[in-house]
């Protein structure tokens, strides 16, 4: 494979587009062979795990305010942790289907929203975990993607060896 980068995926020797890698799947999504099953069967569960140790994280630090003398906050820090966890995995989940590119408006926000993203992240985590159960995270985009500049490449392969051929033929006339 060469180093040249195309539009969001690596080239060949010949020049047709190569897979770009999926974290956790490699390039194995494409033709879904090795141990893609495997990987498809134990991603989701990493992403649950994670997820309930997020949880679990996050209700240990409430458990700890609603202790504290400022009991009456704690209904509001479950209700912002909340909005965040719901924020985030919207943002993740429109991130897995549609890509990062995608993201407008306050999605799009990386460093201001960066706490929300923060405290969300057992939300973010949940989002990967649905995304799982239906496709390797990101699957969909990235094989649009490559279909996509497969066709252009074989398009403009097919319009070259069409030129080359006309210019052999009138050489030979």
């Amino acid at each position: 494979m060469s180093t040249t980068r195309t539009t969001g995926s690596a080239t060949t020797a010949t020049g047709a587009p190569a897979p770009a890698p999926i974290r956790f799947f490699g390039t194995s999504w494409v033709h879904h062979d090795g141990s893609y099953w495997l990987r498809r069967a134990l991603v989701p569960l990493g992403a649950l795990a994670a997820t309930a140790a997020g949880l679990l994280a996050l209700r240990l630090g409430v458990s700890g305010v609603k202790l504290s003398d400022a009991a009456p906050l704690s209904l509001l820090l479950m209700l912002a942790i909340g909005v965040c966890n719901a924020l985030a995995g919207l943002r993740n989940w429109k991130i897995l289907t549609e890509g990062r590119e995608s993201l407008t408006g306050w999605m799009a926000e990386e460093k201001s929203l960066a706490g929300v993203w923060l405290v969300g992240f057992a939300g973010a985590l949940a989002a990967y975990f649905a995304r799982s159960l239906v496709e390797a995270p990101g699957e969909g985009l990235k094989r649009a993607v490559l279909d996509q500049e497969t066709a252009t490449w074989q398009r403009r392969r097919a319009a070259r060896a069409d030129r080359e051929a006309r210019k052999a033929a009138r050489r030979r006339a």
